[in-house]
């Protein structure tokens, strides 16, 4: 009987080794399944993520707005490209705090208000750069929790270089124009009052002060049209009557307007551009060009020298044409200012020489206007050439 009892132990024991067996198996294949199940949701849980944060950074980056995010212990959490590019920056700031990401005390002291104020308006913020300074309008606030404890904070930085840029044109044009204005409104003022007082009982004299007013009021009105010219040039209102000019005849017709200008200076004018030479251009225009330079080359050059206009073909298709005097020149440091509105290289001599000081400006639309480039070469003491460039008919 105890033989068969312990058979029947034993199998009872194999069953139960075998059920315990089965069970393990199924709670471990249970498990198994449940941390693929954890790990799939964690993994679409992090692409989730990842795809916010990518949709997020999408955003911020296609705003013009400079755009930095902090989290709660002041360190970088996000950041713009438009703000990289705002600050110069190269590497990976985040995780880094204000001071340690921008190296600017400005900046610290913005975060420090804004932590203390909960929110900054209108904060002036100047960057140093190597292209000159640049004016910043910079937003903040905090960001709170659904608590209402401070989780972050953000920061919006608007350039207004640009806008400060233009004011600043925009204040000298009209200190400029004002001046350029005051100063023959002053001198018809003054020789009306003395014609008033008795002058005009002198026939000579009277004479001799009507003619002086005449040349002012003249000087008004070329300043009002050049004024007229350079707006409408500027607005894209000139209209363009391109065709074929042949540009021999064009320069005789300029040289032959100022032939008497020239003669009171005892100046030269040598016209030596090709007769076969022809430019795809508004002949009006060109015409209008090349009688601001040669006055200018006659006004600016020395009394008895020359003005010589030339021209040639480049490699660019284009015809490149010049005028030239033998006068003092230009200094290097005005060479690319010259062609700025009212721009004086010698405000003394150009109050003798007369003139708007919008000549060059003007010369400098029209050209861009036929697809052209314009830039003066000068040596001081060895004459200015002034270059433009048409393309060829």
């Amino acid at each position: 009987m105890w033989p068969a009892l312990t058979i029947l132990a034993l199998l009872a024991a194999g069953i139960c080794f075998v059920a315990l067996r089965r069970c393990r198996q199924v709670s471990e294949a249970a498990r198994e399944q449940q941390q693929r199940e954890f790990a799939l949701l964690r993994q679409q849980h992090e692409q989730a993520r990842a795809h916010e944060l990518a949709q997020q950074q999408a955003l911020f980056n296609s705003m013009s707005e400079g755009v930095l995010v902090l989290d709660g212990e002041g360190r970088v959490r996000l950041v713009n490209q438009a703000l990289e590019r705002l600050f110069g920056l190269t590497g990976d700031i985040r995780g880094r705090t204000v001071m340690e990401a921008l190296r600017l005390h400005q900046a610290q002291e913005l975060v420090n208000r804004t932590l203390l104020d909960g929110q900054v308006q209108e904060f002036e913020l100047d960057l140093p750069g190597l292209d000159g300074n640049r004016s910043l309008q910079v937003n903040s606030a905090v960001v709170l929790g659904p608590d209402g404890r401070q989780q972050g904070m953000i920061v919006v930085c608007h350039d207004l270089t640009r806008l400060k840029q233009l004011e600043n044109t925009r204040r000298e044009f009209v200190a400029n124009v004002s001046h350029e204005l005051r100063t023959p409104l002053s001198m018809i003022k003054g020789y009306v009052e003395t014609l008033i007082d008795g002058a005009k009982d002198n026939p000579e004299v009277a004479t001799k002060f009507l003619q002086t007013i005449e040349k002012h009021a003249d000087r008004l009105t070329y300043l009002i049209e050049d004024l007229l010219t350079i707006s409408r040039l500027e607005s894209g209102q000139v209209l363009m009557n391109f065709q074929r000019a042949e540009l021999h005849g064009v320069v005789d017709r300029v040289l032959s307007d100022l032939e008497s200008r020239a003669a009171a200076k005892q100046v030269t004018l040598r016209n030596e551009v090709p007769a076969e030479f022809a430019a795809h251009a508004d002949a009006e225009r060109l015409q209008q060009v090349l009688f601001n330079l040669v006055d200018n080359a006659i006004k600016y050059g020395r009394t008895g020298g020359s003005v010589v206009i030339g021209a040639r073909r480049n490699d660019k298709k284009q015809i490149e044409l010049w005028a030239r005097d033998d006068g003092p020149g230009i200094p290097l440091e005005a060479q690319t200012r010259v062609f700025e509105r009212f721009y004086r290289v010698d405000k003394a001599r150009s109050r003798d020489a007369g003139g708007t000081g919008l000549g060059l400006a003007i010369v400098k639309h029209i050209v861009q206007s036929h697809g052209g480039e314009v830039w003066v070469e000068s040596e001081p003491g060895k004459g200015a050439m002034f270059c433009f460039t048409l393309p060829e008919a």
